[in-house]
């Protein structure tokens, strides 16, 4: 109940960094490119969509930093923990989005 106001506060700031960004491709491309490779001036329009087709291609919509790599981690020294560390790993677990019959499977 206390963050209400990140959602207030996000879409604001996330039309700020997409113009930021968009001025900066914008900025940069005229600078460079026409002086250097005799290419034409980009509009700031133009410059919002390079940076979605860059995004599209090389950075994805996904979420590559999801912490997937930290569970399967912890199950391949399941033997060495004791106990209580145990049941600590099938918490963890379930916060990364698996199930109880899913842990036991892959712990077993």
């Amino acid at each position: 109940m206390r963050r209400k106001w990140i959602y207030f506060l996000a879409p604001p700031a996330v039309a700020l960094l997409i113009v930021i960004f968009g001025e900066v491709v914008m900025h940069l491309w005229n600078w460079l490119l026409p002086a250097l490779f005799g290419w034409r001036m980009i509009t700031f329009w133009q410059a919002l969509g390079l940076l979605l087709l860059c995004r599209m291609l090389v950075g994805g919509f996904g979420h590559h930093g999801s912490g997937h790599h930290r569970c399967r981690r912890g199950a391949a020294n399941w033997e060495k923990l004791t106990p209580e560390e145990r049941e600590d790993l099938r918490k963890r677990m379930r916060r990364c989005g698996r199930g109880s019959e899913e842990i036991d499977n892959e712990l077993a």
